[in-house]
C-alpha cells in the first residue's frame, strides 16, 4: 500500500510540475517589418509586439509607411472611405481590429488569406494585410 501511495504521489508531483512550464514567447518588445507592394507603391509594413512575463502577446501595434509618413499618423486624412466608399472603416480603424484579433488569438495562425491578401477571420477588417502579417510573424519569430 505504501508503494502505491508513493508512486501516486510521484505521479501527481510530475503532473503538477508540468503546468508550471512557461509556454509561449520570451518577455520583451519585438519589432518586425515587411515590404508592402500593394497599390503599386513600395511601402514598409511594421509591427511592434509586446510580450508579457507570462509569455503572452500583450499588445500589437501595426502601421505602414505612406508618402513620407504613415497610414496611422494620417488617420482620417488617409481618406480610405472617401476614395473607397465600400470600405468598412478608415485604414487605422480596420488595423485596430486586426491588432485586437492578434492579441486575442495570440498570434496569426488563425488567419487565412485569400488570393488578394484579405481575410474573413477579422470582422471589420477588409483591407489587404499580407505585409502586416509578415511583419507580425517576423517580430514573433524573434520572441521564440
Amino acid at each position: 500500500m505504501k508503494k502505491i501511495m508513493l508512486v501516486l504521489c510521484v505521479c501527481l508531483m510530475f503532473l503538477g510540475s508540468t503546468g508550471c512550464e512557461k509556454v509561449g514567447f520570451k518577455e520583451g518588445t519585438y519589432s518586425g517589418s515587411a515590404i508592402d507592394n500593394y497599390g503599386g507603391e513600395e511601402n514598409t509594413a511594421t509591427a511592434k509586439i509586446v510580450i508579457n512575463n507570462e509569455g503572452k502577446i500583450e499588445s500589437v501595434y501595426l502601421d505602414t509607411t505612406y508618402k513620407g509618413t504613415t497610414k496611422k499618423t494620417l488617420g482620417y486624412d488617409y481618406k480610405m472611405k472617401e476614395y473607397y466608399p465600400a470600405a468598412v472603416g478608415e485604414w487605422f480603424e480596420q488595423v485596430e481590429k486586426l491588432e485586437a484579433a492578434i492579441v486575442e488569438n495570440q498570434g496569426t495562425k488563425f488567419l487565412s488569406l485569400d488570393s488578394e491578401g484579405k481575410t474573413d477571420a477579422v470582422s471589420g477588417c477588409t483591407i489587404e494585410i499580407t505585409a502586416l502579417i509578415k511583419a507580425v510573424d517576423n517580430a514573433l519569430e524573434q520572441a521564440k
